[in-house]
């Protein structure tokens, strides 16, 4: 019973307060949280579905090999990826999330316990329930940061919208579909043929 007890004092809820990475690294719960400009957000309680797992692990995978010998780092969730406002300090971080795929190009902002600082490039993988969270707060948060590419892939639509930062504000590309190539400007080099990406998604 004093576990469940002190399980219930450090577990977060949304409605209380303003949270900082401090915090966050304190609470000891099983389910995926992130944090955005101090409020919690939870993940959906079951797993991931299948195609969402696949779409994370073939791209990470496809950067992977394309990043091979180059400066450039792939990382898949979970992973926490800080973005500091005023202050690298825990106490003064207050949005750590968990991109389903990311790309860091300077390596001064890897530490062991993730990244701090915007990544180069990343990629959500539209969730059913999710959608508000990636659609809406994490493009905020991602553009003040400074993320160069923000991709979001919808799994059952079968598409990618690329949205890059131009004068610090987010320009959408059109909506790419199977049959399409899609090229990253931030990773120079990088294409994905999205009809043959798809091809191997269940």
């Amino acid at each position: 019973m004093e576990s469940d007890e002190k399980d219930l004092v450090k577990e977060p809820f949304t409605e209380y307060g303003v949270y900082s990475y401090a915090d966050y690294l304190t609470w000891e719960i099983d389910e995926m949280v992130e944090l955005i400009k101090g409020k919690v957000f939870r993940s959906a309680a079951a797993a991931p579905r299948i195609k969402h797992q696949q779409i994370v692990l073939r791209l990470g995978s496809t950067f992977l090999q394309f990043l091979e010998k180059k400066p450039c780092e792939v990382f898949i969730a979970p992973f926490d990826v800080r973005l500091p406002v005023k202050s690298r300090k825990n106490e003064d971080i207050f949005t750590v999330v968990q991109p389903d795929v990311c790309v860091v190009c300077d390596r001064s902002k890897l530490d062991e316990a993730g990244c701090v600082g915007a990544p180069d490039l990343i990629v959500e993988v539209l969730s059913p329930g999710n959608n508000k969270k990636e659609l809406q707060n994490k493009y905020e948060v991602y553009e003040e940061s400074g993320v160069s590419e923000y991709w979001i892939i919808s799994p059952y639509e079968e598409t990618l919208m690329i949205n890059s930062l131009t004068d610090g504000k987010y320009v959408a590309s059109r909506l790419f579909t199977r049959g399409d190539i899609v090229k990253s400007e931030c990773i120079s080099g990088f294409k994905l043929d999205l009809e043959e990406f798809f091809e191997k998604i269940d």
